[in-house]
């Protein structure tokens, strides 16, 4: 798979939950619609949390790898 172009990067590497979320929710407030956030997280719990955090608030999940102990994903923020 190509990576994906996106406009911010929020690394949450260290934070544990709800933090990485909280960071996320700042980000995509501050993004303009339809830009991609790529997020980086260690916190294994991302992998439940940030997917619903898009379902819930209308946002896209375009991705999500797993690099060793990393995890990515990149979000679009709602056009609307």
């Amino acid at each position: 798979m190509s990576e994906l172009e996106w406009q911010h990067v929020l690394d949450t590497s260290g934070l544990l939950c709800p933090e990485p979320v909280m960071l996320l929710h700042n980000s995509i407030r501050d993004a303009e619609p339809g830009d991609v956030i790529k997020v980086l997280s260690t916190d294994p719990s991302t992998q439940r949390d940030i997917p619903k955090f898009c379902e819930f608030l209308g946002h896209e999940l375009l991705s999500t790898s797993r690099v060793k102990e990393s995890y990515l994903y990149w979000v679009r923020k709602q056009s609307g």
